[in-house]
């Protein structure tokens, strides 16, 4: 049964769940692996403060993605200046890098667009999943820019050349990991907010190419210590390090794709159900992401004899539903008689 009505009686139901497996998830916490895989691998799964609103939802992305790609391309053309006075490989890799991130706003730009469309006999479910296969499109870019980038280090091995005036390569280098830096909280923090996996990993990606341009500040420091291959070593370091850290954004993005949800959203879901006036069983509770937002469905057992009130449980549990989970956009609860 398909329940689309307004939230206006949707804190009515008597809810006092807590949210007390907030943090029940199988992620490292605590030490260095910890702190790497917050870092690097931040989750989306808490809905908790997440904007109910779609439309909201769409424009937060779509300002997020514009404000951090002129940020970025601010960030390269600063640093492709520094590069034409040093000769620096490394800041030359970090350059392409800030160049590809700013670039992979253009696809997720138009997928927040496109995801506000509305569904078609068609697309029965939306544009949504627009949002995802941007999110392959970033990782593509990723990769691409760690392999050219790597490249050109090789290359510089193998066809020698100064590197002139390192300090200018100091400053350059923290210009570029301020700038990604900047741009990765702030990408990171929306994502969380609107759910959205590819904007998370569109922030990852900045804050790679943060860790880049620190690096290249260490090549510096090698040449002005008289260790000229310094250069050509960190920009190599680079790629393969991003080719590494890339592969928690790929199972992250390959997550959704293949419609996978964290266990503990199913588990709020079925906390909420169980919960609901009315119902005395739950079963076969789905949930999907389509891009930055939630569809589900779930089926009820109840004591109610009259299909009318039986009806009245099944809306009853999926305003419920969708008080708990803010992003989600549609819930649809079927009711089966507990007698039958």
């Amino acid at each position: 049964m398909t329940h689309q009505h307004t939230h206006e009686h949707e804190h009515e139901h008597g809810h006092t769940y807590e949210h007390e497996h907030e943090h029940g998830h199988s992620h490292p916490h605590g030490g260095v692996k910890g702190f790497l895989y917050d870092l690097f691998v931040p989750h989306t799964h808490d809905a908790a403060d997440s904007v109910d609103d779609a439309l909201e939802a769409s424009k937060a992305g779509v300002t997020a993605v514009k404000v951090s790609m002129f940020v970025l391309l601010g960030t390269t053309l600063l640093q492709f200046v520094f590069v034409l006075f040093t000769g620096s490989v490394a800041l030359l890799a970090d350059t392409i890098h800030n160049f590809a991130d700013a670039l992979t706003a253009v696809p997720l730009w138009i997928a927040f667009v496109l995801g506000r469309r509305l569904a078609t006999r068609r697309y029965t479910y939306g544009y949504g999943r627009a949002e995802d296969l941007a999110g392959l499109f970033i990782i593509f870019v990723v990769a691409l820019s760690a392999v050219i980038a790597g490249w050109e280090a090789i290359d510089r091995f193998i066809h020698p050349r100064p590197v002139e005036n390192a300090w200018w390569l100091i400053a350059a280098g923290l210009i570029g990991f301020a700038g990604n830096e900047i741009v990765a909280i702030y990408r990171i923090r929306v994502g969380r907010k609107i759910g959205s996996a590819a904007l998370i990993a569109d922030g990852v990606h900045a804050r790679l190419d943060g860790i880049t341009s620190l690096s290249v500040v260490l090549g510096a420091i090698g040449v002005l210590l008289g260790f000229p291959l310094a250069d050509p070593i960190i920009g190599l370091l680079i790629a393969i390090s991003i080719l590494v850290l890339l592969w928690g954004t790929v199972k992250s993005v390959g997550a959704r794709l293949m419609d996978a949800v964290d266990p503990h959203l199913i588990e709020r879901v079925e906390h909420t159900l169980q919960h609901t006036t009315g119902v005395t069983g739950v079963q076969n509770v789905k949930l999907r992401w389509s891009g930055h937002r939630l569809l589900g469905s779930a089926v009820v057992t109840t004591d109610a004899l009259a299909l009318h009130d039986a009806t009245h449980v099944a809306e009853h549990a999926s305003a419920h539903v969708r008080s708990e989970l803010r992003n989600l956009d549609d819930f649809r609860v079927t009711p089966v008689n507990a007698n039958n």
